[in-house]
């Protein structure tokens, strides 16, 4: 019996951390994959410690040549990847009328184009398997829209489009490819914000509260999982009831 192998970009830190370490408890090895050198360590040593194999790769979405090495490597250290977690993102907000072009390229470039070229790296390995779960994050924002966040909405829109196209190009040979659309989450993007404008926001959300980290990575399990084997082409919503 193997273990699946997950590429999870992003993984340094927040979400992508925790959809790390809760696919390894879930019998994964993984491929942690970020620029942050140091802190991709980091990670593969706690995944090391729950008896996962961890591979860490200094990733940088805005360079084709280290995307295409990037996954070249662990495919050389594992022989397959089964999972691919798009998770990777930034954000450069400002109103439209004055986001600089170089604010607009960034959030596209990594958020987007990224993801797409991360998929183009996968897809042959997966499709010689027959076996693939290609899972996105996208933001609650791709789907209701926010003002003052042009760029980033833009990307993770395209990001929802780009999941429904490739859920129909690739069902024939067995990948699924599905989206989670997280709401607001407790994170280092979060963290910065006041008291006053995190108020605003949770007067938004249902539930009054923010998301955890890993109630994003139990969806991203899921949709990871056998279980999931008849979903695709979805974009399932944790946003504590922000956008229905």
């Amino acid at each position: 019996m193997f273990n699946r192998v997950a590429f999870v970009t992003g993984a340094s830190r927040g979400i992508g951390r925790e959809i790390a370490l809760t696919l390894c408890r879930a019998g994964f090895d993984i491929a942690v994959a970020s620029p942050e050198i140091e802190k991709n360590e980091e990670v593969a040593e706690k995944i090391r410690a729950c008896s996962g194999q961890a591979l860490t790769v200094n990733l940088n979405l805005l360079s084709y040549d280290s995307i295409r090495e990037g996954f070249a490597k662990a495919l050389q250290q594992f022989g397959r990847i089964d999972v691919l977690v798009n998770n990777a993102g930034v954000t450069r907000d400002g109103l439209a009328v004055r986001m600089k072009r170089e604010d607009w390229d960034r959030v596209l470039q990594i958020n987007l184009h990224g993801a797409f070229f991360a998929i183009q790296q996968v897809l042959p390995t997966m499709m010689k398997q027959r076996y693939g779960r290609i899972v996105n994050i996208a933001s609650v924002v791709g789907e209701s829209g926010n003002a003052g966040q042009a760029n980033y909405v833009t990307s993770k829109a395209g990001l929802i489009g780009l999941t429904k196209a490739l859920a129909q190009e690739m069902a024939a040979r067995e990948i699924t490819v599905n989206a989670v659309a997280p709401g607001f989450i407790d994170t280092d993007m979060t963290a910065v914000l006041t008291d006053e404008l995190k108020e605003k926001l949770l007067a938004q959300v249902p539930l009054r509260r923010l998301g955890r980290p890993e109630e994003i990575a139990a969806a991203v399990r899921f949709l990871a999982s056998d279980e999931a084997g008849y979903i695709t082409g979805h974009v399932l919503n944790v946003n504590g009831g922000m956008y229905m």
